[in-house]
């Protein structure tokens, strides 16, 4: 059961506010050599039972970007997909120095409402004398992750950035305390005692690692290492906190506005038991611009609706060719990638598509009234596309069409939802 996992109400009752985005980022989920192809394909079970518990809330999955055991998704309200633009992921291996994907790092990045935001799942190397190939992992992925969105090429280059993983810290080496002694520490709530020894905060503190990140004082107990099935820590490992949520953000990136994080919630979930970890979450608040502030208007106001309109469709049939026909409302770059997807409705992951069109290829401009338009001659314009007969047990009652702009290094934004079409058999 994940609901407390992802704060949920079993019942689904009382949820008064539900976040606008969820970021979920797993470590060690079961890969093999064997498997990887159908992993890059496919969902991993975590994955499909998160999105199944999210997809009852009206969530869609923006992005899943998997590394072997490390997976990172991002999950939004519907009513935010217009305003999420200029998805892209990125990996970085660490394992068998650069070789191996069982340990290192993946991220997503994107724009909401026009600020910047990048999410890091990171798996970094093991073992209480790793401390220093730790800090190398941490600069090797900083330098080794590049995106493809001018002026957010970086990590640290977006207004937003929420770091998180198992990233293996332990306490320092020269805190010589048996495995033993240390539990005993944590049931005598001596919690502040340990967490002077901490590897993460010292590497912090002295600038070699993740200084750049802030994060809130775990006020839990250490989240490794537990005997699997039980709440009892395993006397192999010496207790520490590998689990961890960092953040920043770039406060002064625009004038008259400036950005903010809130820390809501920093907790480990106890009552998982299923690994020797115990899974952490935290809950932020962040500060988006609003279009009426007086900002910079074109960052903001172009990421605020749909660009996109489809034209009302009353049904499309079953087993045959189908049309649609779509303007453009405003000015926007056209990719040679540019697709339309036919989706389920009220679809739950932008990878669900049940066919798809690219626009550049199959689409064709109508003929328009010669009265005189201003601006770009490509706004306003209508097209027409035609997509082949639905495959036959894919469909469902009432389907909708997803506008996307795909640009050469696979950033991909939505830029217009259809309303529902619903299907027929013609008789």
């Amino acid at each position: 059961d994940l609901h407390e996992f992802l704060s949920l109400n079993s019942n689904g009752k009382s949820e008064k506010s539900l976040p606008d985005f969820y970021v979920v980022s797993l470590q060690e989920v079961k890969s093999k050599p064997t498997n990887m192809l159908m992993d890059a394909l496919f969902d991993d079970p975590w994955t499909n039972s998160i999105r199944s518990l999210l997809e009852t809330r009206d969530y869609v999955k923006l992005k899943t970007i998997r590394l072997q055991g490390l997976v990172l998704s991002v999950y939004t309200l519907r009513k935010h997909l217009f305003n999420v633009r200029e998805i892209e992921s990125e990996y970085t291996r660490t394992g068998l120095s650069g070789m191996w994907g069982n340990k290192g790092a993946v991220s997503i990045r994107l724009g909401a409402y026009g600020c910047s935001i990048c999410f890091v799942n990171a798996h970094l190397t093991a073992h209480d004398e790793g401390l220093s190939d730790r800090v190398e992992d941490y600069n090797t992925i900083i330098k080794d992750q590049e995106f493809h969105v001018p002026e957010h090429t970086e990590i640290f280059f977006h207004d937003y950035v929420f770091w998180m993983g198992d990233l293996n810290f332990r306490l320092l080496e020269e805190y010589e305390k048996t495995p033993e002694e240390i539990e005993r520490s944590i049931k005598k709530g001596e919690l502040n005692e340990l967490f002077n020894h901490d590897q993460l905060r010292h590497v912090m503190s002295n600038g070699k690692a993740f200084s750049e990140l802030t994060e809130g004082n775990p006020e839990f107990p250490p989240t490794f290492k537990f005997e699997v099935g039980t709440d009892d820590y395993d006397y192999k490992r010496r207790p520490a906190w590998t689990d961890r949520i960092l953040y920043k953000v770039n406060s002064d990136n625009y004038e008259n506005v400036t950005l903010k994080i809130e820390q809501k919630s920093y907790v480990a979930h106890k009552s998982y038991t299923i690994s020797d970890h115990k899974p952490v979450s935290a809950e932020f608040m962040i500060k988006i611009p609003e279009v009426t502030m007086n900002v910079d208007t074109q960052v903001f106001a172009e990421n605020v609706e749909q660009a996109v309109q489809f034209q009302k469709i009353p049904f499309w049939y079953l087993e045959e060719e189908n049309s649609a026909v779509y303007k453009l409302l405003k000015d926007i770059p056209k990719n040679k990638d540019d697709w339309i997807g036919v989706f389920k409705e009220n679809f739950s992951s932008l990878d669900d598509y049940i066919l798809y069109e690219y626009v550049n290829k199959s689409s064709s401009p109508l003929p328009t009234s010669k009265s005189p338009r201003h601006g770009n001659e490509s706004q306003g314009l209508k097209y027409s596309l035609n997509f082949p007969e639905l495959p036959v047990g894919r469909s469902a009652p009432r389907v909708q069409l997803v506008y996307f702009s795909l640009a050469e290094d696979n950033v991909q934004s939505v830029l217009g939802v259809s309303d529902p079409i619903p299907l027929v058999k013609k008789e």
